[in-house]
C-alpha cells in the first residue's frame, strides 16, 4: 500500500515530506483542514488521539510526531538513500545524532512554537508580547549553541548526512522566518546547502506564499 501522509506545508509535515522525497518513496499527501476542524473528526482521531499533524500511515503502521516519522522512515527505508545511512552505524554516532535531534526539538523548536502560539494561534486575550520576546530570547541562545557546533562542519554528526540534518534544515528555516539566524553565518550556509538539494521540499516562506496565492485566486473567483 502507498504511504499516506496527513498534513501539508508549511507545517511540520515538511520534515516527513523531505525524507519521503530523499528516499524516493511513493506517497500520498492528504490535506487536513485545521480551520474546519478536520483533525477532530472520529476518523482522524483514530489515527492520532492528540489531533495533531503530521501523521504517517505505512500499511498497518501509524506514526505521529514529525521527528519520530523521520526516524521511522530512515530506519525502515534508509538503504534507499544514496550511499546508505541517515542513521549512523555506531552507537557513539547514533548518540550524537540523537543529542542534536532532541536539542533541535526541545531547545529550538519549543520556543519557536511558543512564538507561533502567541502570534497566530491563541485567542487574542491569551496572546502575550512578553512571552514572544522571552521565547525569541530562549531560541536565540540555543541557535548560538548550534552555530558554534557547526563551525568548520558541513553536517551535524560525522561526515555524512543523518536524520538530524534534515530535522535541522526545517527547524532552522523556521528560525530564519523569525530572523533568528542573522548572527549565525554557519547555520545560514548549512541551510542554503540543504535547500539546494534536488529533492528538498519548499521552504516555509514559499509554502505560505503558495497558500496566499490560492486564497487570492479564490477571492478573485468570488468577486
Amino acid at each position: 500500500m502507498m504511504i499516506k501522509l496527513y498534513g501539508t506545508p508549511p507545517t511540520r509535515a515538511l520534515r516527513a515530506i523531505w525524507l519521503l522525497n530523499e528516499l524516493d518513496l511513493p506517497h500520498e499527501i492528504i490535506p487536513i483542514d485545521l480551520g474546519a476542524g478536520e483533525q477532530l473528526t472520529p476518523d482522524f482521531m483514530a489515527l492520532n488521539p492528540a489531533a495533531k499533524l503530521p501523521v504517517l500511515v505505512d500499511g498497518a503502521m501509524v506514526v505521529s510526531e514529525s521527528a519520530a516519522i523521520q526516524l521511522y522512515l530512515a530506519d525502515k527505508y534508509g538503504e534507499r538513500f544514496p550511499g546508505g545511512g541517515l542513521i549512523p552505524a555506531t552507537a557513539e554516532d547514533r548518540g550524537r545524532m540523537y543529542h542534536w535531534l532532541f536539542f533541535l526539538m526541545t531547545e529550538i523548536e519549543a520556543p519557536l512554537w511558543r512564538i507561533a502560539l502567541h502570534n497566530f494561534i491563541y485567542d487574542p486575550e491569551e496572546k502575550s508580547e512578553a512571552e514572544i520576546a522571552l521565547a525569541k530570547r530562549d531560541a536565540a541562545r540555543m541557535v548560538a549553541v548550534l552555530e558554534q557546533h557547526m563551525q568548520g562542519r558541513d553536517v551535524l554528526v560525522g561526515d555524512a548526512l543523518t536524520v538530524a540534518d534534515f530535522n535541522a534544515a526545517f527547524t532552522l528555516d523556521w528560525a530564519r522566518e523569525e530572523a533568528l539566524l542573522d548572527d549565525a553565518p554557519a547555520l545560514r550556509a548549512f541551510l542554503d546547502r540543504m535547500y539546494a538539494r534536488p529533492r528538498a521540499p519548499v521552504t516555509i516562506a514559499a509554502a505560505f506564499a503558495a497558500l496566499e496565492a490560492v486564497a487570492a485566486d479564490a477571492d478573485g473567483a468570488r468577486a
